[in-house]
């Protein structure tokens, strides 16, 4: 019988990172964009999460190794797709610094590497996602719909290796996680008359998605339903429309 790491490896649909052209943003969303970029810095640490999680003892089902491997090669590929945009729009010097001290933060966080991915990626990657989708350019809304299909399988994964290795959050990756969602949202408003410009929309959206497993908020994306580590067992995943 196929695993079900095999089964999520196998639903990832193949495509490849294109240069893009400068198109223009939602007007108010420059700064958080510009942010969010600079976060493209936790795209490649991800992969070496990983990496330190396959060198500790993984439960041995088949296809758990390859799942995570696989993964890991995606992050390559999601890195080299926001390197072009960046070609296209440029940076934000100040946003690109302070990125690398939220990189430090989550590297210098002694939780297992992998409970560390699934985190980053259930609850600070997709609200980025989305966010790129309702107020970036053509370039950065197609990329964000690729690097989406992706993180559901990843998001799926490593939500699984957590529940199976008994992984459990901890305070401090919950800070961790709000305080870097608040920094990317911190130029947008406050009660805008559009939600995709509110600061506090996107932070409710983090916080759901970080203790519920899911956030109606964002459920336009069909993104708006992701496993939380605690009940990605491989005999009741939930399952995506």
């Amino acid at each position: 019988m196929t695993s079900l790491y095999t089964k999520l490896t196998q639903r990832k649909r193949k495509w490849t990172p294109l240069q893009v052209d400068k198109g223009e943003l939602k007007a108010g969303s420059e700064d958080a964009i510009f942010r969010a970029l600079a976060l493209r810095v936790l795209e490649l640490p991800v992969k070496e999460f990983l990496e330190q999680g396959l060198k500790k003892e993984l439960p041995k089902i088949p296809g758990l190794i390859e799942a995570l491997e696989s993964n890991q090669k995606d992050e390559d590929k999601h890195d080299l797709g926001f390197q072009y945009v960046v070609n296209a729009h440029g940076t934000n010097s100040v946003a690109e610094g302070e990125a690398q001290n939220i990189l430090n933060a989550w590297l210098a966080a002694p939780e297992h590497p992998i409970l560390k991915a699934a985190i980053l990626e259930r609850s600070v990657f997709f609200v980025l996602l989305p966010f790129y989708r309702f107020s970036g350019d053509i370039g950065l809304r197609s990329l964000s719909a690729d690097i989406s299909n992706d993180e559901i399988q990843h998001v799926k994964i490593h939500g699984m290796v957590a529940h199976d290795l008994g992984l459990k959050s901890t305070p401090r990756l919950n800070k961790l996680r709000k305080a870097t969602v608040a920094w990317v949202m911190d130029g947008l408003g406050v009660d805008t008359e559009d939600k995709y410009l509110d600061k506090d929309f996107w932070i409710k959206q983090s916080d759901n998605l970080y203790h519920r497993g899911k956030t109606e908020g964002l459920a336009s994306t069909q993104r708006s339903r992701m496993p939380a580590f605690f009940e990605s067992s491989n005999v009741n995943l939930p399952q995506y429309g």
